[in-house]
């Protein structure tokens, strides 16, 4: 049986009083939605990215579903999921592990395991051309699965998209508006062990600015 264990509108600063963000971000809610942007300029490269983690772990078999809008590019959106401690035993905020400020290497060669799904891709010139969702799996920033990327170009008129990632057992399967993107059977050996429960998190890349809305996590 289904059931809800968290629901975050992202609607106030108030609902993202315990999240931990992790570099620089201008973060406001003048439409009732999260709007995110960098604080830092987009010549700094990887320092001017950042990652907004939800403080709450959860169980390996869940529906994540949240909602996005695109409103400026370049840039690229992402969602880290099933993120744990690389040591297994702990929390991926323990004070032990390496500090994360946003850049990239950080978080798929560093302290922690996750898999990570980039659902709007714009930054580089290929990518702008051929818009593709990745799925990655990480520690060792493997590319496991890929599917097009249905979502339009950003805009401020954009309409919102609805994403869900459905993580069961060893199994991930990725929608947008409940069109199914890609379907990954992870074996447990060709890229690491199985990974389990843990957190999720919101990345972007600079100059990019999106919304969010409506984050629930369901345990199947």
């Amino acid at each position: 049986m289904s059931k809800i264990i968290y629901e975050n509108r992202l609607s106030s600063q108030e609902d993202i009083k315990d999240f931990i963000l992790e570099g620089k971000a201008r973060i406001s809610f003048d439409n009732g939605a999260m709007r995110l942007e960098n604080e830092l300029s987009a010549e700094e490269g990887q320092k001017a990215n950042f990652v907004l983690w939800c403080p709450v772990s959860f169980p390996s078999d869940v529906k994540i579903e949240w909602e996005f809008r695109p409103i400026k590019e370049p840039g690229l959106a992402m969602m880290f999921f099933a993120a744990k401690a690389r040591n297994g035993a702990g929390n991926i905020f323990d004070e032990g592990l390496e500090k994360r400020t946003g850049e990239y290497r950080q978080y798929h060669s560093g302290d922690i395991n996750a898999f990570h799904v980039s659902y709007f891709r714009r930054k580089e010139p290929d990518e702008r051309a051929f818009h593709t969702c990745n799925l990655r799996k990480s520690y060792g920033f493997h590319l496991v699965c890929q599917g097009a990327d249905p979502i339009p170009d950003a805009s401020v008129d954009s309409d919102w998209y609805k994403i869900t990632v459905l993580k069961t057992k060893n199994k991930v399967v990725f929608f947008v508006n409940d069109l199914q993107i890609f379907e990954f059977v992870d074996d447990g050996m060709t890229y690491g062990d199985l990974l389990t429960g843990g957190n999720v998190g919101f990345r972007q890349l600079a100059p990019m600015i999106a919304e969010y809305r409506n984050l629930k996590v369901t345990w199947i």
